[in-house]
């Protein structure tokens, strides 16, 4: 288990340095637990993980760590880093036209947690007076209401995945722009340009919702590329503005 920093996210450089330690000690699983978690860090870091033969497993440290009431009653929860789900919709080329592809949104799971359910009755039911509380439960956000004679009343939120979604955007070609570095060399003071291993995403098309349209769409246009494999990569910005990314690999296929 490797625990990241408290004021950091986690970074790309901290990961490498656990997937490096594991491989010396001969270590095939380990959890890191985070605040938070550097942008476009995964799934890329988990892949390359795998392919040295360590699965790693990335969860969020919950708020309730701080709070000496929820350790003692053993309600602190450790939950998975958010996923997404999408499917590919391959156009094949014609005449004169190159082949598309189109990315659906078929799914997004979050698992956060700020104040358990039981915390928050317990903090209403000292105030004699009706009063109500939101809170974010098992990745469901809702609300608490109690009446003046002290009955408690639960109202969910979020009812449905999309509920949490603020926007979405897809890369169609996410291995086209480097992440390109300035590194300076600690004995000659030579500035040298690297790659980070990992690419910069690039926002082709996206759906966000606007105060007076809260509508999502959940298919993107079907965006003309090149035949051949490349990967596409689709992040996902929830309602408390986290991203969370995905990538996928497609090929698309010439004239038919």
């Amino acid at each position: 288990m490797a625990i990241g920093p408290v004021n950091l996210p986690v970074t790309r450089l901290f990961v490498e340095e656990i997937i490096l330690e594991c491989r010396k000690k001969h270590i095939t699983k380990v959890d890191i637990l985070g605040f938070e978690f550097e942008m476009g860090l995964f799934p890329n870091v988990l892949d390359e993980a795998r392919s040295k033969g360590i699965d790693i497993a990335p969860k969020y440290i919950p708020a309730e760590v701080f709070d000496k009431r929820a350790v003692e009653k053993n309600q602190v929860v450790f939950h998975d880093v958010s996923y997404i789900e999408v499917k590919p919709h391959l156009v094949p080329g014609r005449k004169n036209k190159l082949p598309a592809v189109a990315v659906e949104l078929t799914d997004f799971s979050v698992f956060y947690s700020q104040e358990s359910v039981a915390l928050a009755e317990e903090a209403l039911s000292k105030n004699a007076k009706a009063g109500s509380k939101i809170v974010v439960d098992n990745g469901q956000i809702v609300k608490l209401t109690k009446d003046k004679s002290g009955v408690f009343r639960r109202e969910q939120l979020t009812r449905h995945w999309t509920d949490w979604i603020d926007y979405w955007s897809v890369d169609f070609d996410f291995e086209n722009k480097r992440e390109i570095i300035r590194v300076q060399d600690p004995e000659t003071g030579e500035i040298r340009e690297e790659w980070t291993g990992d690419y910069i995403f690039e926002n082709e098309w996206q759906s966000f919702r606007t105060k007076k349209d809260r509508s999502l769409e959940l298919k993107s246009v079907a965006h003309e590329v090149p035949p051949g494999r490349r990967k596409i990569a689709v992040k996902v910005v929830d309602i408390f503005g986290n991203d969370t990314m995905t990538i996928l690999s497609v090929t698309a296929g010439g004239e038919r």
